[in-house]
């Protein structure tokens, strides 16, 4: 069987045109379910998820007490998948769902992670930039291998879903953790169409959110870069003091000036404070493990899936 695990947020206008399409792209399988995860949605998600899942058994959904964002939602949708492969894509159609034969197909070669490699974007070029420079730093810090252009489109073996549903690590950054757990792995270029209907939900500050989960979840340079951060301007004190004593000997020079000396100030201040929002944000991290706080609560669940009971204490519906 196939699973394939949609986290949605007020997605309503798109959803019907979204499950049209996956009957047809999975017309040739003979088993498959379509696990919806409501983020918190707002409009008429909500009772729509409903009604397609009296309308088709093998449409469920979870329903989350609120919006615990787009990584806890596929979270939540991967414990719940029983498939012997589990497909995740978003909700908006930019994934396009014909591409999911091409992932069957990889898997059925013997591929345990098969994920898709974006070659164009219909976002703006801004955006466009925005995610090649941070692809491109993140496979560069990161120690393990992160694909380019990778998203968190991709179909995965129940082995490789069961490793990542047993590891406790808060928050998730799919992608990055993917590419850590190993196993045999293999792209498949697709061109990323463009939202079906509705804003994109990822808003700048969630993006740079994201970003950051990437960098501090997947690499510990950034510590290392607060260390050189700090050599470098020492070094650099160094270098401008015996330059000015050497001026001051040869030259009678004195460098007076209230500028320069905040200059001065303020440029060690602003290293300062980046090293310690580094360290940071590494103590945020030990902090939410130490919590142990789960990263999302179910209202209501939706059909028969593997969570039988959720974890707000309602029965499934």
């Amino acid at each position: 069987m196939l699973s394939i695990v949609i986290p949605v947020l007020n997605e309503a206008p798109t959803i019907p045109e979204l499950v049209r399409r996956l009957r047809h792209a999975l017309s040739d399988l003979a088993d498959f379910e379509v696990v919806f995860v409501n983020d918190g949605s707002t409009d008429s998600t909500g009772p729509l998820l409903r009604r397609l899942q009296d309308d088709d058994k093998r449409i469920k959904s979870l329903h989350l007490a609120r919006s615990f964002g787009h990584q806890s939602a596929i979270v939540a949708g991967l414990r719940a998948a029983g498939g012997d492969a589990v497909v995740v894509m978003d909700g908006d159609l930019q994934d396009s769902p014909d591409v999911i034969g091409q992932f069957v197909a990889k898997w059925r070669e013997g591929y345990d992670v098969v994920y898709a490699v974006r070659s164009h974007r219909q976002e703006g070029w801004r955006k466009r930039t925005a995610y090649r420079m941070f692809y491109r730093v993140l496979a560069a810090i990161s120690q393990v291998g992160i694909p380019l252009d990778s998203g968190d489109f991709c179909l995965m073996d129940r082995r490789v879903v069961d490793t990542l549903n047993a590891m406790p690590e808060q928050p998730r950054f799919l992608r990055g953790l993917r590419s850590w757990v190993g196993f045999r792995q293999i792209g498949v270029e697709v061109a990323r169409d463009p939202r079906y209907a509705g804003r994109p939900k990822y808003t700048l500050v969630k993006l740079t959110r994201l970003a950051f989960d990437g960098f501090f979840s997947m690499s510990h340079r950034p510590l290392q870069l607060a260390s050189l951060l700090g050599i470098g301007v020492a070094a650099l004190a160094i270098a401008l003091g015996v330059l000015l004593v050497l001026l001051k000997i040869f030259y009678g020079i004195s460098l007076l000036g209230w500028t320069s000396l905040m200059v001065g100030i303020l440029f060690v201040g602003g290293v300062q404070l980046i090293c310690l929002g580094i360290l940071g944000e590494y103590l945020g991290r030990v902090y939410e493990e130490t919590r142990n706080r789960p990263p999302y609560v179910i209202a209501a669940v939706v059909g028969e899936t593997r969570v039988t009971i959720p974890m707000a204490g309602r029965q499934a519906e």
